[in-house]
C-alpha cells in the first residue's frame, strides 16, 4: 500500500518522497492493512447476502444454504473465493463469470496458493466458457496447464459436480453454476422488484465447514481432477458445436 509523503514539523520531503527530520530519515511507521482471509470465517458473515441479512437462533452450526434469485449467491461467492490465502480445489459445470474467473487466475498465479480446479468438456467448448478459458490460457500458459483439467466423469458422462473446497476450511456445493442467471448475479435484496433485465435460475448454493464432510468432499474432487487431467485436453483455440446451449 502506497501512501502520499507529507512534511513533518522541521522536516522535508526528498526527491524520491521520504520524508526527514533534521537531514535523517524518518523511520516508517506506515501500517499494512491486513487482508482478510478465510482463517477467521465463520458462517454468520455471510448473512449480509441473505434477504433477511441474518441468520436465525436454530440455524444450523455448520451449513447455510443460499437461493438464487433471493440471496446473493454471486456475493457469497466472491466473499469466499476473495479471502483464500491457500488453496482451492473445485469442479464446476457452467463456467462463465469472468469476475470469478478473474479471482481464480490470480490465485494461480499466486505461489502461496494451490489451485486445483476441474471443468466439463461439453461445457468448456461453448462460446462463453471457450473465450474465457482461452483467455486464461494464453495470459498464463504454464499456470492453466499445471491448474486446470477439462473432461468427463470416468465413464464418459459429463462432469457435473458444481461446488469446492477453500483453504481446506469451507466448502460451497450445490445447484449453481458460474454464470449470471445461474447465480443471479446483479440481484437487489429485498427489492420488491428487480432491474429491468435481471435474470435468475432456480438454483440453491450450500456453505458448510463440517471437516468430516469436507475430508470427504475433498478425497472425491481428488479424484475428479485426476480423472480429468488423464484424459487429452482440449484444443481450446477450435471452434466446436459440441456444447449443450443451456445450463444443466
Amino acid at each position: 500500500m502506497s501512501t502520499d509523503a507529507g512534511t513533518m514539523p522541521n522536516g522535508q520531503t526528498t526527491a524520491n518522497g521520504q520524508t526527514t527530520v533534521d537531514g535523517e530519515a524518518a523511520s516508517d511507521t506506515t501500517s499494512t492493512v491486513s487482508h482478510p482471509t478465510l482463517q477467521t470465517f465463520s458462517l454468520d458473515d455471510l448473512a449480509q447476502y441473505t434477504a433477511e441479512g441474518a441468520f436465525g437462533p436454530t440455524a444450523s452450526p455448520d451449513f447455510r444454504m443460499f437461493y438464487v434469485g433471493r440471496d446473493d449467491v454471486h456475493g457469497v461467492l466472491m466473499h469466499l473465493l476473495t479471502r483464500v490465502s491457500l488453496s482451492v480445489e473445485m469442479n464446476m459445470f457452467g463456467y462463465d463469470d469472468d469476475a470469478l474467473n478473474a479471482v481464480l487466475l490470480g490465485l494461480v498465479r499466486n505461489a502461496n496458493v494451490v489451485v486445483q480446479v476441474t471443468l466439463d468438456k461439453s461445457q468448456a467448448a461453448g462460446p462463453a466458457e471457450r473465450a474465457i478459458l482461452s483467455s486464461d490460457e494464453a495470459s498464463d500458459a504454464a499456470g492453466f496447464a499445471n491448474d486446470f483439467a477439462i473432461g468427463t466423469s470416468a465413464t464418459d458422462q459429463i462432469s457435473h459436480t458444481k461446488g469446492g473446497i477453500l483453504d481446506g476450511i469451507v466448502a460451497f456445493e450445490g445447484s449453481t453454476n458460474w454464470s449470471s442467471s445461474g447465480e443471479g448475479t446483479g440481484i437487489t435484496l429485498n427489492a420488491t422488484k428487480q432491474v429491468a433485465g435481471f435474470k435468475a435460475q432456480n438454483n440453491t448454493l450450500s456453505v458448510y465447514v463440517n471437516p468430516y464432510e469436507i475430508a470427504k468432499f475433498a478425497a472425491r474432487l481428488k479424484y475428479e481432477h485426476g480423472v480429468a487431467a488423464n484424459q487429452r485436453q482440449p484444443d481450446l483455440s477450435e471452434a466446436t458445436t459440441t456444447a449443450s446451449d443451456g445450463e444443466d
